[in-house]
Formats: structure tokens, C-alpha cells, sequence
């Protein structure tokens, strides 16, 4: 299947089984740049579970709006596990959401580095009160890495929300 007609389906996926269980969602995006809210608010009747959303590309943004802090940025870096569980965490209690879903990555094709390489992305899934995180590195340009975060959140939203 074509990501985008994947991203699609699997948004239409999760927003169905967020309406049925009576549940609402937010995200923390940095690399995908609010692509997962954007497939998420796709669906008619999304309204029903999405309230806001935030895109926090700059480690500023990551502080202020989603209360992460100075040293976890500093001892750890944006694209970290420390980091989106406090993006996810920030999100939820912002948003006053049920569920967060928190991505932080190395999209490229610069900025990448030994530790972090380009691909590297970190996710945080935050469900009433219950914090999971992921660890992908995806191959590809860009836009195929942000697509293959998209479905990955995608995805494991949906497993933690079945499980």
C-alpha cells in the first residue's frame, strides 16, 4: 500500500477507535511538523477527539508549550527518549488529552550525526497516564523518513489503544 493512502487509512483507524472509546488525542510534533494531526484531522468528524495539537519544531517551542526542560535538552538532546516523554507528557496535560503522541527525529538529509544518525527518530505515547516510548531508525530521504514516523505513531497508537 502507498504511505500516504496508509497514513490515510490507519489515521481513520485510530480516530474510529478513539470515537468509540469515547477518548481524545494530541500531539507533540517536531520532525513530522504536524503531519500526524494533519492526517488525524483528515477524517470528517475528527473534531470528536482532537481538540489541539502542537508543533513544537524548536527546542524553545519543546519548553514553552510543552513544559520540557532546559537540562533534559541539554543532557540528553531534543531527539531523545527523555525528551518525548516529556513532550507527551507536556501535551497531554496541555491538551487535556487521553492520549499523546510525542515525535522527535533526525529527518535529514542533514543534521544527523554518529549517535543520532539522519533516520533516528524517538516517539512518546502517553495513554491515561501510562508513558511508552519507541526507538526507530528509518531509511530513506526526508519525506520518506517523516512518512514512515507518521504511520509508525500511526500504528502503535493504535495497538496500545487495542491492547
Amino acid at each position: 500500500m502507498e504511505l500516504q493512502q496508509q497514513v490515510s487509512t490507519l489515521a481513520s483507524k485510530l480516530g474510529a477507535i478513539l470515537a468509540d472509546k469515547r477518548l481524545t488525542i494530541t500531539t507533540a510534533e517536531s520532525c513530522t511538523g504536524g503531519g500526524v494531526s494533519y492526517a488525524l484531522t483528515d477524517t470528517s468528524g475528527s473534531s470528536r477527539y482532537i481538540d489541539r495539537c502542537f508543533v513544537t519544531y524548536s527546542n524553545e517551542a519543546k519548553q514553552a508549550l510543552l513544559g520540557v526542560t532546559e537540562s533534559t535538552i541539554q543532557e540528553h538532546g531534543a531527539v531523545s527518549e527523555q525528551t518525548v516523554l516529556e513532550m507527551c507528557a507536556g501535551a497531554a496535560k496541555a491538551a487535556n488529552a487521553d492520549l499523546a503522541i510525542a515525535i522527535s527525529g533526525v529527518a535529514g538529509p542533514t543534521g544527523g550525526s554518529d549517535e543520532k544518525p539522519v533516520g533516528t527518530v524517538w516517539f512518546g505515547l502517553f495513554l491515561s497516564g501510562k508513558q511508552h516510548t519507541y526507538h526507530c531508525v528509518f531509511t530513506g530521504n526526508r519525506a520518506e523518513v517523516r512518512e514512515q514516523a507518521i504511520v509508525f505513531s500511526l500504528e502503535k497508537s493504535i495497538e496500545l489503544l487495542n491492547s
